[in-house]
Order: C-alpha cells, then sequence, then structure tokens
C-alpha cells in the first residue's frame, strides 16, 4: 500500500497535488510518502515483535538523512556498506549500537571511523579482513564486534545482479569454510565474535530461499556453540521484494511467521536489514515530457529524466510502472519512454501501451523510492534531481536541485594550463 492516488485527474501524494507541487520545485523530482515509509517500518518491524530484533534499515536503498531519521524515529537501525553511509547515519543521529557494516571492500579509513563510532559490529567478508579489523582495533585499543557473512550457497531466484548467495559471487565466506574461520578469528585478540550474518540477493519474492539459508546457518550455529563460541546476533540480511508489476511477494508478516517458526531453537537476537521493502512504492520520480516523435513505426516519449536519475531500467532491465500526473481522454499508443542521455540504452519504459503525452505533460515513474536517488549520477553533467518528503497537506524540500556550480565543485584548472598561450 502506498499513499500515491488520483483526485478526480490528478495524481496527489497524501493531501498534495503532485502538479501543484512540481510548480514550485520543478523536474526531473523525487517524491516520498511520509506516512507511506513509517507505515512500512512499522509493518516489518513489528512483524518480529516476538523475538528480540533489530530492524537496521539498510541505507543503500535509500540513503537521504531525512528518510534515515524517520525509521531511527521508529526505533530503527542502519544497515550500511561505506564511511559515507555511516556519515549519514551519523547525522541522523543513529544509535551506533544499531549499526552494522556490511560490504566487501571496507577501508583502513572506513574501519577506524566506524570503530571511533563504536557501531555494534562489522560482518565480515574474508580472513584477510579479519585481520585488519583486528590489526585497526588493537591501534585504537579497542575490541571489534563482528559477525561472518556466510555465503551459504542458496539460489535466491532474482535477477544475477542483485543475487548475492551463491559461489560464484563475491560476497561472504563459503559455508564450508565458515567454521575454520571462525575459530581462527577467535584467536585475535581485538575481535569480539557477535554473530553470524548471511544476505542472499535482493528483490526476492519467495520465503524458500531465506528459509534454506537458514537452515545452513542453523547448522553452523550449533558447531559454534560447541566449540565454546557463544552467537549473540543471527544478522538475516535484507532482500524481501515488492510488486513493480505483477511480482506477488510475500508479506512482512508472512516473512517474519516462517523466519521464527523455523529458528525457535536459536537463542539470539535477530537483526535485519530491510530496504527496496520499505522504501521502493514509497517513492516516485516526476518527469516533464519534452518532445515526442515517431521513427517508422516506433513512438516515442521523451522526457526530462534519464538513466542517470533512475539507473534501474538500463542496468536490470527493470519494470516501472509509468503514468500521467493528470489523465486525459487522448488515445492509448505504445511508446518508449526515453531520457535525454545519449546512450541507447537510456530508457524508462520500453514498448509500453500508454495514454498519448504531450510536450509538457507530467509523468509520474513509479516504484521509484528504492535504488533510484541512490544510484543517480551526473553522467552528461546533469545536475541530479530535488529529493521532496510529503507529510500531510505539507511537503519538505529534503535535497535541493543541484545547480552547475556544483558539477564542478572540487575541480580544478592546473596554472601551467590556465595562462594563455
Amino acid at each position: 500500500m502506498h499513499d500515491f492516488h488520483y483526485e478526480g485527474k490528478d495524481l496527489w501524494c497524501e493531501e498534495v497535488p503532485i502538479r501543484d507541487l512540481v510548480a514550485q520545485v520543478g523536474t526531473p523530482l523525487y517524491i516520498y510518502s511520509h506516512r507511506t515509509l513509517k507505515n512500512h517500518f512499522r509493518v516489518f518491524n513489528d512483524a518480529f515483535s516476538r523475538v528480540p530484533h533489530i530492524t537496521c534499515f539498510a541505507a543503500k536503498s535509500n540513503s537521504n538523512i531525512a528518510i534515515l531519521r524517520i525509521f531511527i524515529r521508529e526505533g530503527g537501525g542502519v544497515d550500511i556498506v561505506s564511511g559515507g553511509e555511516l556519515y549519514r547515519a551519523m547525522k541522523a543521529r543513529v544509535d551506533p549500537q544499531k549499526v552494522v557494516y556490511s560490504g566487501v571492500g571496507k577501508r583502513i579509513d572506513e574501519i577506524e571511523y566506524a570503530l571511533a563510532s563504536n557501531i555494534l559490529m562489522f560482518n565480515v567478508e574474508s580472513f584477510q579482513e579479519l585481520e585488519v579489523i583486528n590489526t585497526c582495533a588493537a591501534r585504537m585499543n579497542r575490541k571489534a564486534g563482528i559477525a561472518l557473512r556466510v555465503n551459504p550457497d542458496v539460489d535466491p531466484q532474482t535477477h544475477p545482479y542483485i543475487s548475492t548467495g551463491l559461489k560464484e559471487n563475491k560476497f561472504g565466506i563459503n559455508v564450508e569454510k565458515s567454521l575454520e574461520t571462525y575459530l581462527l578469528a577467535s584467536k585475535l585478540k581485538n575481535l569480539d565474535i557477535k554473530g553470524i550474518s548471511c544476505h542472499i540477493g535482493s528483490q526476492l519474492t519467495k520465503i524458500s530461499p531465506f528459509i534454506d539459508a537458514l537452515d545452513r546457518l542453523k547448522k553452523l550455529f550449533g558447531h559454534l556453540k560447541a566449540a565454546g563460541l557463544k552467537i549473540r546476533y543471527l544478522d538475516l540480511g535484507g532482500g524481501l521484494g515488492i510488486t513493480y508489476d505483477e511480482e506477488s511477494p510475500p508479506h512482512p508478516s508472512e516473512y517474519a511467521d516462517a523466519i521464527i517458526g523455523a529458528s525457535r531453537d536459536l537463542s539470539c537476537t535477530f537483526i535485519l536489514e530491510p530496504g527496496r521493502v520499505i522504501v521502493g512504492n514509497a517513492g516516485i520520480l516526476v518527469t516533464k515530457v519534452l518532445y515526442t516523435k515517431a521513427n517508422e513505426d516506433k513512438n516515442f516519449i521523451i522526457v526530462d529524466a534519464g538513466m542517470n536519475d533512475l539507473l534501474r531500467p538500463s542496468l536490470y532491465k527493470s519494470y516501472h510502472h509509468v503514468q500521467p500526473v493528470q489523465k486525459t481522454k487522448r488515445k492509448e499508443i505504445i511508446a518508449d519512454v526515453v531520457g535525454p542521455i545519449c546512450e541507447s540504452g537510456d530508457y524508462l519504459a520500453r514498448e509500453r501501451r500508454l495514454q498519448r503525452f504531450e510536450r509538457d505533460d507530467l509523468m509520474a515513474v513509479m516504484s521509484a523510492g528504492a535504488y533510484g536517488f541512490t544510484m543517480a549520477s551526473n553522467y552528461n553533467s546533469r545536475p541530479r534531481a530535488a529529493e521532496v518528503l510529503v507529510m500531510g497537506d505539507k511537503f519538505h524540500i529534503i535535497r535541493k536541485r543541484e545547480e552547475y556550480g556544483e558539477l564542478i565543485r572540487g575541480e580544478k584548472i592546473p596554472d601551467m594550463i590556465k595562462r594563455k598561450q
């Protein structure tokens, strides 16, 4: 469920007409519903209320500090994959003991920043990383909380680019070698072994891969207990999908029932890392039609948002529903919705049946709250879009539109080539 709906012919977000909002802020524009964000977080978090748990929102899906703050106010933590995401989480005033640091390539300065911030734990992806974290912790006279990210070799049945739990993926430590790695870690004096971590992929629409992975983690849990290692946290990652087109993902309560039912004999705190399931359908991208044209049998709707604003269609061939901000009685056509970027792969929708759009019409690209702005770039030197949070009948600009001067921030022409020849 989300709070984007039509009132008559006009698309609204909560109690704000989108065309009025665009008139003040312009396009391209990301719009998020505060009510939807809060409700989605509560539904997910409450589904696990029967067991000790921490819901650590995956910042990679949407890292705006205002969005992070909504979930932190609800008692949530943050799952981070970089020093920059930690910086954002700290600016949003997260409790550092509700921060878990995932990611396969942590730099030394990022590890030191996380140690200084006193985060709960690192999800470690290799023995070399364990050694580096131990060395950093020793130098700083600290103990680093760690979990090993275990790769259970489970097929998540999702897009190969967002599958992370198979043997051929770069993530984690092979489940067969994980016990040996834990025992080696136990000999490193500046590590505090706190948990087991696993994340098998994103946009999963079935529960069975989660349960298959959990079954393998339970066996490891038993081996570690027998070896005298006390595991206090089980990080099950994220990955629960949403409906973009015709998918039928499980409801968070169904997911929670299955996880809780399959882990009754475990005594630990669960860490969940939802991202897309919380924010995906809570945000849209609004774009304006610049031109329309037809080449032979092909219709094109050229808009002012492109792959630099929303990369998912170009990168993953992902489907995003597109609809008019104002409905009309024009006849439907089959058309490609394309952006201004100089790439043939720059599109938002292909071969889509749509009402006929004309110049200056507004189009809403739905389900753009996750991996939308966070994957945006300045390719073709295009300023990034603004972000707006709607709260009831008011809206707040939570990220202003970039200006041309910001595109060259940090750049400098050396004196040797600045001077006239």
